[in-house]
């Protein structure tokens, strides 16, 4: 009996971020019951907006929902209980959440399809504390939830010919809302970020709007570190945001100041605050970085 159908789903992927660092730190048994405490906070939220955990695997949670409107409430659920947690070892628990809505394809108890890929990829832009969804997705909640969202912008996603509108949910208050109001033309002209790496500073503004980084002679910024990549990223400003894009064979390392390291592979992410960024492998002591300062 074929048991394929398929319909319309509200799609989220949700992760805890730095898991990698947690299990280092905290070693296996004390970062595992850490982990299962964000799964099960995760999976409590889900229920509670009529969803259905398709799977777990490892520190990830798939789940899916009817409509995009109990996706986006359970992801702000999903991200409330969890920063309700204690912090464990002096280390606060965060994930990053994805969700996307559209015609997926179900199999038994999984689902499949371009949906599933979309909302996973939008999980992978998304760091430590936020949730990011598809201008599309936006556009079908009501408006009371539509603002309480913000258009990232329209950003390349492999294997889509047409740039996805990109909008992070503001699910808890903060300072970034107040760029929600007010003229975005005079935001973007001010908009610039510096670089420092081996004692230079180098300025991303209007004049400047893209830096590539790697062992290439020709790059704005050359890294000498063996496990970089010749063309290995660039830094590109897209109105007032700037988006670091790794482009490399062993990844791009990113840290915010104050949070968990990441790593991007074949990904891109908005850098924001300040922090640092290291080539190929993650920062250790006396590694080569590039920092950099947004404002």
């Amino acid at each position: 009996m074929n048991t394929k159908a398929e319909r319309n789903f509200c799609v989220i992927f949700a992760d805890v971020s730095g898991s990698t660092r947690l299990y280092e730190k905290l070693g296996d048994k004390e970062a595992l019951h850490a982990v299962e405490r964000c799964i099960n906070r995760m999976t409590r939220a889900t229920e509670q907006f009529h969803g259905r955990v398709i799977k777990t695997i490892g520190d990830e949670v798939m789940s899916v929902f009817d409509s995009a409107e109990e996706g986006m409430e359970a992801a702000c659920s999903m991200q409330q209980r969890v920063d309700d947690l204690p912090p464990v070892s002096g280390i606060k628990l965060a994930i990053r959440v994805g969700f996307h809505f559209g015609p997926a394809i179900e199999d038994a108890k999984d689902v499949f399809g371009d949906t599933v890929n979309m909302a996973a990829r939008m999980a992978g832009l998304a760091k430590a504390g936020q949730i990011i969804t598809t201008g599309e997705t936006v556009g079908l909640l009501p408006t009371l939830l539509q603002q309480s969202t913000r258009e990232i912008d329209a950003l390349s996603i492999k294997g889509k010919a047409e740039d996805v509108r990109v909008c992070e949910v503001l699910w808890q208050e903060s300072d970034d809302l107040t760029m929600k109001s007010g003229s975005v033309a005079p935001a973007a002209a001010a908009a610039r970020m510096i670089v420092r790496h081996g004692g230079e500073e180098q300025v991303l503004d209007a004049g400047h709007s893209v830096f590539f980084l790697g062992r290439d002679a020709a790059s704005d910024v050359i890294i000498n570190d063996r496990r970089a990549s010749r063309s290995h990223a660039r830094i590109e400003r897209r109105r007032d945001k700037f988006v670091l894009i790794d482009q490399s064979t062993n990844g791009t390392y990113v840290t915010f100041v104050g949070e968990v390291e990441f790593a991007l592979k074949r990904e891109e992410v908005i850098l924001r605050s300040k922090g640092h960024i290291s080539f190929g492998h993650a920062y250790d002591t006396g590694c080569e970085v590039v920092e950099f300062q947004v404002g």
